[in-house]
């Protein structure tokens, strides 16, 4: 069943508890991105830890593969749900972060985060792939990166909603995708350039979909939230 993953993409530690504090009820999981993780890491940790909340710090690590599976131990929290590295640094790289990451976990005695591996942003559009030397269009490239993800022992990607059904057909059910630009309907797209609706992610059989602004920007956020979940909920 997909699950709704609400971006606590918000420029200070007040807001961000805020947000956590109206949207609470609903039982989302809380999405750390680099604003919050570079801005007040400790302090919105802390909070989701002792609001009981699950958390997806998305910090798209990317480095040599001792600097990510040190990087990846220090992610490793209670109520840390996910955390992302991405797939671009190789399948040495993402084994290093799955293995620190069940290590550091087996210490702390806590259940294993999920390490996805971001495959292609969905800020990048297709005419964009070249520019970076990818060769084939977003699909073939985000297939060929999720299978050095699963190679590498990643439970799932992150990837365009557009990508779910032929990586699911192809890897199986159990291989997970999380799904970022993500816009209700009439919603405008901004800085996103592939992007689909709640009903069309959860149609695809994405497991994780987040949005941030369309709920951060809500006059009433709880509200907006509630709608989106009601979209998701009418397209299972």
């Amino acid at each position: 069943m997909s699950q709704l993953v609400i971006a606590l993409d918000v420029r200070g530690a007040d807001e961000a508890e805020r947000v956590v504090d109206e949207l609470y009820d609903l039982d989302p999981i809380f999405k750390i991105g680099l604003e919050s993780l570079f801005g007040y890491p400790d302090r919105i940790l802390k909070y989701c830890e002792t609001r009981d909340v699950r958390c997806f710090i998305d910090a798209k690590l990317h480095d040599i593969p001792r600097t990510v599976g040190a990087a990846a131990r220090q992610l490793v929290h209670p109520g840390v749900h996910i955390l992302t590295v991405h797939a671009l640094g190789g399948i040495e790289m993402m084994r290093a972060a799955v293995e620190n990451v069940q290590e550091r976990s087996d210490e702390l005695g806590v259940r294993p985060p999920h390490v996805f591996a971001v495959t292609l942003l969905t800020s990048i559009a297709p005419e964009d792939l070249g520019e970076l030397g990818l060769h084939g269009g977003p699909g073939e490239n985000a297939m060929r990166l999720s299978a050095l993800a699963r190679d590498s022992g990643c439970t799932g990607v992150v990837c365009s909603a557009r990508d779910v059904r032929d990586l699911k057909a192809f890897f199986g059910e159990d291989f997970l995708t999380l799904t970022p630009g993500i816009r209700p309907t009439g919603a405008a797209h901004a800085d996103q350039k592939r992007v689909t609706t709640p009903a069309e992610a959860v149609a695809a059989g994405a497991d994780y979909i987040v949005v941030g602004r369309p709920i951060l920007e809500a006059e009433d956020r709880h509200a907006a939230a509630v709608e989106i979940l009601g979209e998701m909920n009418a397209a299972r």
